[in-house]
């Protein structure tokens, strides 16, 4: 998503400064990912698509809702984040002090709107959209790891002032 779409840069950017750091808004990430496809895809396959409520009635078989997936994408992936927000406080109060406020902004990750929204268009079947979803999430940690990992390292090294800071990272 990071690197092919350009998608989920701002946390790619901002996050990535440890390893640790890194690792747990990667798993958090995963989980919401696993979690919100599926969701997702119910919802776009039962309720949304054209035709779709056809199951509730036959009157209901030339209601279209899809005009309403982005909203009920974005709600399902709030709530989801909401949830990922209290299970690292109550368990990981370290990690949920270090990510901070970009949490939260898990909800506003274009990467994971951007995912959800391409596993339904792409026609992807319930399995199909949770490999997509576990892999896209495990290639963001993977991204987000060797970022960290690079720009740990980088402060050994003796930089120009010139590249330092925000520089260096687009540099990476």
């Amino acid at each position: 998503m990071v690197f092919a779409y350009f998608l989920g840069m701002c946390s790619y950017l901002a996050v990535s400064k440890t390893v640790k750091t890194s690792v747990g808004l990667g798993l958090a990430v995963i989980f919401v990912l696993g979690i919100t496809v599926p969701v997702d895809y119910l919802l776009n396959e039962f309720v949304l698509e054209p035709g779709a409520l056809a199951w509730v009635d036959q009157s209901f078989a030339d209601v279209d809702l899809s005009f309403l997936s982005f909203i009920l994408f974005i709600a399902i992936i709030a709530s989801m984040v909401q949830l990922v927000e209290m299970i690292v406080e109550k368990f990981s109060p370290a990690l949920y002090t270090s990510l901070g406020i970009f949490l939260p902004l898990i909800t506003t990750n274009c990467a994971i709107l951007g995912l959800a929204l391409f596993a339904t268009n792409k026609g992807y079947g319930l399995l199909e959209g949770l490999v997509y979803a576990l892999g896209a999430g495990g290639g963001l940690t993977l991204a987000l790891v060797i970022m960290a990992g690079i720009r740990e390292e980088s402060k050994l090294l003796e930089i120009p002032k010139v590249i330092e800071g925000t520089a260096l990272n687009l540099i990476i």
